[in-house]
C-alpha cells in the first residue's frame, strides 16, 4: 500500500505511519485550499478533504491522507473548541474521521475570536514555538496525556477505517 500525506508536519506524518505502519509513505506539501486558521466543522473538514485529495493527485498513491486542525464555537457546551479531522481518499471514495475535541480555556478562546490563529496564540501564551509540530495544544490542555500524534491517529483511524476493513 502507498500512502501519500497531504503535509510534511512530522506530527501527523506520524500520525497516519502509526495507523498504517507496513505502508509506504510519502509527505507532500499541499495547500488545505481553507484558511491558515479554519473555523467551523465545515471549513476543517473541507482542508482535510482539499489536502488527501492533493496528495494523491500529486502521487501514484494508492489513498490520500489529508489531516486539518481547527476551532469551532459551540452554543452547548459554550465555548471556542479544538476540532480535528482526518479524510482519506482512494479517488472514488473519501472517508472521514474525527479526533478528540478540547474546549479552549477563555485567554485563548477571546483573542480567537478577535481573528487570531491557534498556533501564534498558544506560541505566545505559553512561551513557545511550533507547538502544532509538537504536542500541540491537546497534549498541553490534557497535561500530556494525550498528545497531538495520539489525537489525530484516532481521526486517521477513523478515515481509513472503511478501506482498511
Amino acid at each position: 500500500m502507498y500512502v501519500a500525506i497531504g503535509s510534511e508536519n512530522p506530527v501527523k506524518v506520524n500520525a497516519v505511519e502509526r495507523v498504517v505502519p507496513d505502508a509506504r509513505a510519502t509527505a507532500v506539501a499541499v495547500d488545505s485550499g481553507v484558511p491558515e486558521q479554519p473555523r467551523g466543522r465545515p471549513e476543517t473538514v473541507e482542508g482535510a478533504r482539499n489536502r488527501a485529495q492533493a496528495a494523491r493527485a500529486a502521487t501514484d498513491a494508492d489513498y490520500g491522507v489529508g489531516i486539518e486542525g481547527g476551532v469551532a464555537e459551540h452554543d452547548d457546551p459554550g465555548g471556542m473548541w479544538l476540532i480535528m479531522w482526518a479524510a482519506v481518499t482512494d479517488g472514488p471514495e473519501t472517508h472521514l474521521g474525527a479526533g478528540p475535541s478540547i474546549c479552549l480555556p477563555a485567554p485563548v478562546a477571546d483573542r480567537l475570536g478577535d481573528g487570531a490563529e491557534l498556533g501564534p496564540v498558544l506560541n505566545d501564551e505559553l512561551g513557545r514555538d511550533e507547538l502544532g509540530r509538537r504536542e500541540g495544544a491537546i497534549g498541553v490542555y490534557t497535561a500530556g496525556r494525550v498528545d497531538r500524534t495520539d489525537a489525530l491517529e484516532s481521526a486517521v483511524a477513523g478515515a481509513f477505517g472503511p478501506f482498511l476493513r
